[in-house]
């Protein structure tokens, strides 16, 4: 059999896993269409109860709590997945170094309940196509190495992300502000690029919109708020006192707060609406932030949003600023000529 479609299908051998596994026919499973397979890998619970299955970022997440010789199992694993799939547990211990009760004990940590069930769910994970990527750059990596690591575990961390969206509340942020007679985008640090340029795209749709950097001219402007006005609050962590006391002195006010944000924070339950982003958190020294990327990705989803909603009208006038910003660049067929002079 041919495989076509990898990110569903995942390879032949995945899918023979998973039948080992359930005691499935394989017959059954290489006869399903895109939309049956689908439907059966989600009838399967993942692994920990998480919404999607990322048995891989589960290990490289558990690798601390882990004895020295379980950490073995693990490097194994992480390093060939596939490998790790193909083969019997006798096989995995010697690849690893330890025994097999070893590789059983390490399995049960991630809750599994052995060997066989920690198989269904690597399998389920790479046939799902689980992000996970090694974001460990090293000293001594080249700068392909490196390049290559930061732009796929960026990639990677985008689609995990896109997957966790909860799109009833994208709809809802974008009904607030289509609706706003003010909008305030405010965030610190990091955040605080993004949220000059969420200003900066919504400043272009004919509304009055607020961004400052200074968290005495937010407080002001919280304070100032009223009924019909909307603050879009941005921090990656959530934790951040000052965000969660302009959350707090918008909605006193009377106006409406959306958080970009992590789930389970200060932040996240002091706002009206919450836009979650599942971004793991920045660790590795020598990593970019992520998390910034995402949200500058979400803004964009965001203004986007409101394009649409506003209907041709206002993107025919969002055409003529477009026109007229390009009287102040030069076209591109008639760029100056450096002639050394």
């Amino acid at each position: 059999m041919k495989i076509r479609h990898r990110s569903y299908y995942g390879e032949k051998g995945l899918l023979l896993t998973l039948c080992h596994c359930q005691r499935v026919p394989a017959r059954s499973i290489f006869s399903l269409n895109r939309h049956r397979f689908l439907l059966y890998m989600k009838s399967v619970k993942p692994m920990g109860g998480s919404r999607y299955m990322n048995t891989l970022e589960n290990i490289q997440n558990s690798m601390d709590l882990l004895s020295k010789s379980e950490r073995k199992v693990a490097e194994v694993i992480l390093a060939s997945p596939q490998t790790a799939i193909h083969s019997s547990i006798a096989t995995l211990a010697k690849m690893a170094n330890v025994s097999e009760p070893t590789v059983n004990r390490f399995c049960r940590r991630l809750e599994t309940k052995g060997f066989p069930d920690f198989k269904l769910h690597l399998a389920q994970s790479l046939a799902n196509g689980t992000p996970y990527v090694n974001r460990n750059v090293e000293e001594d990596d080249s700068v392909a190495a490196y390049t290559g690591k930061i732009f796929e575990s960026t990639m990677a961390s985008l689609d995990r992300v896109k997957n966790n969206l909860d799109i009833a509340a994208i709809n809802r942020a974008v009904d607030l502000l289509t609706q706003a007679k003010k909008i305030s985008f405010f965030g610190l640090g990091s955040s605080a690029a993004v949220a000059h340029d969420a200003m900066n795209k919504f400043f272009r749709f004919n509304i009055p919109v607020i961004y400052f950097d200074d968290i005495v001219m937010q407080r002001m402007s919280c304070m100032n708020s009223s009924e019909g006005d909307v603050v879009v609050l941005i921090s990656h962590t959530g934790r951040t006192k000052s965000l969660v006391e302009l959350a707090q002195l918008a909605r006193e006010n009377d106006a409406a707060v959306i958080a970009i944000t992590s789930c389970d924070t200060p932040l996240a339950n002091e706002a009206t609406l919450s836009l979650l982003l599942d971004v793991p958190e920045d660790t590795d020294m020598y990593m970019p932030m992520v998390s910034r990327i995402a949200q500058l990705t979400l803004i964009d989803v965001l203004a986007t949003g409101f394009t649409l909603r506003r209907g041709a009208k206002f993107r025919d006038n969002l055409k003529r600023v477009k026109e007229a910003l390009k009287e102040s660049r030069f076209d591109k067929d008639s760029l100056p000529v450096n002639n050394g002079d």
